[in-house]
C-alpha cells in the first residue's frame, strides 16, 4: 500500500504537491496532477479518514439507481455484494454519478474524495463507456452485467443467449410457429443477448423472422401489459411469447388474467427471471434464469481480494443461465387468441366458459 510520501519520493516532487494533486487543487499543473493520479492508482494508494484507512467500495450507477424497470435484479446483486464484502470486511456505498460527481473532477479524484477504494459499475446503456473510462484511469473497477471491451476492464455477466434460444426451441417442440418477442427498449449487453438467442432459436427451426411480432417496451409491468395487448390485436396473432424481463412477464400474465385468457391453453408465456419471481405468479412461469445474487457476490469477493493484494491479473467471467420449465407453457392452440374491437377476447377457453 503506497503513501503520499512514497508517491512524492518516486515522482521527485513535494508531499504538498502530491496532496494538492490528490485533492484536485487548481494550482497543480495538469501534467503533474496526471502523473500523481497514475502513480496513486498503479501503487494501490488508498485515502484515509483521519488516521484510518478506508475500507469502502462503491456500487456505481450513471444515474438514479431506483427505477421501475430494474426489477429484482438490483436488489439481488446488492444482496450478493453485501455478502461478498464480508470476507475482507469491507463496506458498500451506492453512488449516483450524475448527482455527485463534479465536472472538474476525474473519476479517481471523485472516488478518493468519497473515501472509496474500488468500484463495481452497473452499466445501464448500450455500451459500457462509464466502466471503461474509470478503468482507463487505472482506478480499481469491475463492470457487472456487461462484457468488457477494454483490456483494462474487469467484468462479470451472464450468457443468456444460449437459454433464450432454448426457450424458443421449447415452444417450437410444443407446436408453436408464431412466437412473439417482448424485449426491453434499451438493448444493453444482457437484452441484446436475449434478442440474439430468440433469433437463433427461430433460425435453427427454419421459422421466418417476423418483425411485426417483435415488440420493444419498457421493462415494467405496464410494458408487459402493453406487449400482451399488441399481441392480441395483431392481424395474425402469435400463440406464444418470450418476454425478456421479469416485470414485463408479470405484466403480461396479469393482463391475461384481466382478459380471461388461460395460460398456457390460449397463450404460452416464457419470461426471464433474476431471482425467484417466476414462483410467485399465476401460473408460475417458464423462464430463462440468471443468478444475479451470485454475480454480485463474486464481483465483490474478487474486487475486495484485489484491494487486499490477494488477487492479481484480470477478472472476466461469463456465467451460464438455466432454463426452468413451469406451468406457463404448453401445446399450441388450434387458433390464436384475439382482442376484438369491442374489447372482448376471442379465445378457445373464453368460448368454452361462455
Amino acid at each position: 500500500m503506497s503513501s503520499v510520501r512514497k508517491i512524492a519520493k518516486d515522482l521527485g516532487v513535494s508531499v504538498a504537491t502530491v496532496s494538492r494533486a490528490l485533492n484536485n487543487h487548481p494550482d497543480v499543473k495538469d501534467s503533474t496532477r496526471q502523473a500523481v493520479l497514475d502513480a496513486a492508482n498503479k501503487s494501490g494508494y488508498a485515502p484515509k479518514l483521519g488516521k484510518r484507512l478506508t475500507n469502502i467500495i462503491g456500487l456505481v450507477y450513471p444515474t438514479n439507481p431506483v427505477q421501475a424497470d430494474y426489477g429484482a435484479f438490483e436488489s439481488a446483486i446488492l444482496t450478493g455484494i453485501l455478502k461478498g464484502v464480508d470476507e475482507q470486511r469491507f463496506d458498500v456505498t451506492i453512488i449516483n454519478l450524475s448527482r455527485d460527481k463534479r465536472d472538474d473532477e476525474t473519476y479517481t479524484h471523485f472516488f478518493m474524495r468519497k473515501g472509496i477504494r474500488g468500484v463495481i459499475v452497473r452499466t445501464i446503456d448500450t455500451e459500457p463507456k462509464l466502466a471503461e473510462a474509470i478503468a482507463e484511469e487505472g482506478f480499481p473497477c469491475l463492470a457487472i452485467a456487461e462484457v468488457a471491451q477494454s483490456s483494462k476492464l474487469n467484468s462479470i455477466c451472464s450468457d443468456s443467449k444460449t437459454d433464450s434460444a432454448r426457450a424458443v426451441e421449447h415452444l417450437v417442440l410444443n407446436g408453436h410457429r408464431r412466437i412473439a418477442l417482448g424485449h426491453h427498449l434499451v438493448l444493453d449487453h444482457d437484452h441484446r443477448q436475449r434478442l440474439e438467442g430468440y433469433l437463433e432459436g427461430l433460425r435453427k427451426h427454419d421459422i421466418p423472422v417476423d418483425e411485426s411480432i417483435m415488440f420493444s417496451a419498457p421493462g415494467t409491468i405496464e410494458g408487459g401489459s402493453a406487449v400482451l395487448d399488441r399481441i392480441l390485436r395483431h392481424e395474425d396473432p402469435p400463440t406464444a411469447v418470450y418476454l425478456t424481463t421479469p416485470l414485463m412477464t408479470m405484466g403480461a400474465l396479469h393482463r391475461c388474467l384481466q382478459h380471461g385468457l388461460h395460460v398456457p391453453t390460449d397463450l404460452s408465456v416464457i419470461g426471464f427471471d433474476d431471482a425467484d419471481v417466476r414462483k410467485t405468479t399465476f401460473p408460475p412461469f417458464t423462464a430463462v434464469c440468471q443468478d444475479a445474487q451470485m454475480m454480485g457476490l463474486e464481483a465483490a469477493r474478487w474486487l475486495t481480494r484485489k484491494l487486499r493484494g490477494l488477487a492479481s491479473g484480470r477478472f472476466v467471467e461469463q456465467r451460464p443461465t438455466h432454463f426452468d420449465i413451469n406451468a406457463s407453457t404448453g401445446p399450441a392452440p388450434d387458433s390464436p387468441a384475439r382482442l376484438q374491437p369491442d374489447g372482448r377476447v376471442l379465445a378457445a377457453s373464453v368460448q368454452d366458459a361462455d
